[in-house]
């Protein structure tokens, strides 16, 4: 039995947490830590039991579980995992303790509302990554807006009210476009023969490519516009850098590590297996702002001379390389497209956690404020070291895996027709060494500020509690890195049914057209 609801008991394991909060003293910061913590850690494990019961080969939703929610309109809660969904749940529990753990002492304004709205998004996030159910991916697509939203505009910088409503409302705006085409295409599906409203997943899969070319693309631009909102592509990113530069560490650590994902997460899921044939039709839009993206985003994280503003660019640079993958629509494109997001959360998060403990100490996160850091906090620039060759794609390191593989199901896909996507995004991993090693030479490296102040402030290397939670993520990053297979065998097979709905959709509308023109 524990198996058969082990989804949902991951899930909302983080709510029952918040729950106990409540029973907690505000005055207990031990203990609020403690409970919010230990939730997060037991989460984790939980969720392992995910990982170690599923099958790669088999083909579908495993640990699936459905009850009749609204029986009327044939919603129901409807969870299940695939490669895909395993991996970023698994990246989800997993960066969520270790961002409150590499950030232990830096809230300490209402703490026990901090807490409780950390947990509360770690729901919503395993929510979504679970949903076999559109209207359940809907409700908790929406419901991640509202703690998030909080964490920035309560625990955020001096212009976080400005940054929490341009986030809010931004990610509102996509996502009710989107919410307009769930209802028709939950209506489309009781107009076939035999057919009735449904909002379920598998169903609609039947439904949606069967449906007329324009409804086809409608459809296909309200969810792609959601999604590349919270990508966010070129030119949909505007909201990010305010937002990254704005939140507390913790919330930066999450909203690059797995807000953004689900936006590529989405694409896969929903858009290239419902609407297939409008697929085609924007595959050259798509893959264009995806290689604009890597470029734009590499360019102006050069020029930036906050550390945080231009890990977020980054972002937006390397977030284009998942979506060029997932319109190459090739076994590597798809499979590069899925452990890139795994890599940039790992990377990524390591980079925003990093930064946030400079910032303690220093008070600053001005590049010019700095130099000479690795002979004061020697630890902290190894730590950086690393993290920075995995962001720029160091063979060996996990970066390198994902965008080497994105390339090559790139400059091999039929569906994208030119290998100038290959070529332009290639440039991206170029100016990524550029501004990454830049920003670490003029931070870690000459000679150490006048009196040893920074900011005003002496720097201390390191505690065993910041360690401990970098240490974890470098381990998987040069784990990915020698030894990828452990997590791409997991999603091997669904990125092979991704291929083959794609592909078996090109040869019908291929059919389709050489019909029409014997009639």
């Amino acid at each position: 039995m524990l198996t058969e609801y082990i989804l949902t008991i991951t899930i909302f394991l983080p709510l029952l947490g918040g729950l106990a909060l409540v029973l907690v003293d505000k005055e207990n910061v031990k203990v609020i830590k403690l409970v919010g913590f230990g939730t997060t850690v037991l989460t984790f494990a939980v969720s392992l039991v995910l990982y170690f019961g599923f099958d790669p080969f088999a083909p579908g939703f495993q640990f699936h579980q459905k009850m009749v929610w609204i029986e009327h309109l044939s919603i129901s809660y409807s969870v299940g995992v695939d490669g895909m969904s395993l991996l970023l749940i698994l990246l989800t529990t997993f960066l969520t303790p270790l961002a409150l753990l590499g950030t232990w002492d830096s809230i300490t304004h209402r703490l026990k509302e901090y807490m409780a709205m950390m947990l509360l998004l770690e729901v919503g996030m395993i929510g979504v990554f679970a949903s076999v159910d559109l209207f359940l991916f809907y409700v908790f697509w929406e419901a991640m807006l509202i703690p998030m939203y909080f964490i920035i505009g309560i625990w955020g910088g001096q212009d976080r009210i400005y940054a929490a409503v341009k986030f809010f409302l931004f990610t509102l705006f996509g996502s009710l476009l989107m919410l307009v085409a769930i209802l028709a295409l939950a209506y489309s599906a009781s107009t076939l023969p035999g057919g009735a409203f449904t909002t379920d997943l598998l169903t609609l899969y039947g439904v949606g490519p069967r449906l007329a070319l324009n409804i086809q693309s409608w459809m296909f631009l309200a969810f792609a516009l959601s999604f590349a909102i919270k990508v966010p592509l070129f030119p949909l990113h505007t909201w990010l850098p305010d937002a990254h530069v704005q939140a507390p560490t913790a919330g930066s650590v999450i909203l690059a590590g797995v807000l953004l994902k689900m936006g590529t997460y989405g694409l896969i899921r929903f858009c290239l297996p419902l609407f297939p044939d409008a697929t085609f039709v924007f595959t050259p839009l798509m893959s264009s702002l995806a290689v604009i993206g890597i470029i734009y985003g590499a360019l102006v994280a050069m020029v930036q001379t906050d550390m945080k503003k231009l890990v977020a660019y980054s972002s937006v640079s390397h977030l284009g390389f998942v979506v060029l993958g997932t319109f190459a629509m090739t076994e590597e494109g798809i499979q590069g497209a899925i452990i890139q997001m795994v890599n940039h959360g790992l990377s990524t998060g390591a980079l925003f956690l990093l930064v946030g403990m400079i910032y303690d100490r220093a008070h600053t996160r001005a590049i010019a404020d700095f130099g000479g850091v690795a002979k004061v906090m020697p630890v902290f620039a190894s730590f950086f070291m690393i993290v920075t060759l995995s962001s720029i794609g160091l063979p060996g390191l996990n970066g390198f895996v994902g965008e080497f593989l994105i390339l090559v199901g790139s400059f091999k896909s039929p569906f994208l027709g030119s290998y100038a996507y290959s070529v332009v995004a290639t440039s991206g991993v170029i100016l990524a060494a550029v501004y990454m090693l830049w920003m670490y030479q003029r931070v870690m490296l000459g000679p150490v500020r006048p009196n040893g102040l920074y900011g005003g402030h002496v720097l201390t290397d390191l505690n065993r509690r910041e360690i401990g939670s970098l240490a974890f993520l470098v381990i998987f990053i040069v784990w990915i890195g020698v030894y990828p297979g452990t997590f791409l065998s997991k999603s091997a097979t669904m990125a092979k049914q991704v291929v083959q709905t794609m592909e078996s959709a090109r040869q019908g509308g291929q059919a389709r057209f050489v019909d029409q023109n014997n009639r």
